[in-house]
This record gives structure tokens, C-alpha cells and sequence, in this order.
């Protein structure tokens, strides 16, 4: 395994993402659209890919007390 392998294995496809929070991927793409989704990253691809770490950080940046 190289540093590549290791580098994609931190990000997360919208499919992934999409099933952790248990939301449509229809309800992604409006996040996205309307600017409230997590950074995303366009691979050369055309492929879409989130960073864990901005995922998580989104998730915080979302936390509200109870």
C-alpha cells in the first residue's frame, strides 16, 4: 500500500457519505447546490470525493446543545 492508496482511503464517495447521515443523494446534491454540503474534491475523473476530515468538521461546525 502506498501514500496514494492511503490518501483515497480518507476520502469518502457521496454514496458514503450519503449513507452515513442516511439521506438521499438527491438531498446531497441540493446541500451542494445550495452551498450547505461538506468541501468536496473533483478528482481528474470527474468523480467526487469528501475528505473525512472535512466531513467531520462539517458534522461539528452542525452540532447544536440539546
Amino acid at each position: 500500500m502506498g501514500q496514494d492508496h492511503a490518501f483515497m482511503r480518507r476520502l469518502l464517495s457521496i454514496t458514503e457519505v450519503c449513507e452515513e447521515m442516511d439521506v438521499a443523494p438527491s438531498t446531497f446534491y441540493e446541500w451542494r447546490a445550495t452551498n450547505r454540503a461538506p468541501k468536496c474534491l473533483k478528482l481528474p475523473n470527474g468523480a467526487v470525493r469528501i475528505r473525512r476530515s472535512d466531513f467531520e468538521t462539517w458534522l461539528a461546525e452542525r452540532e447544536v446543545a440539546a
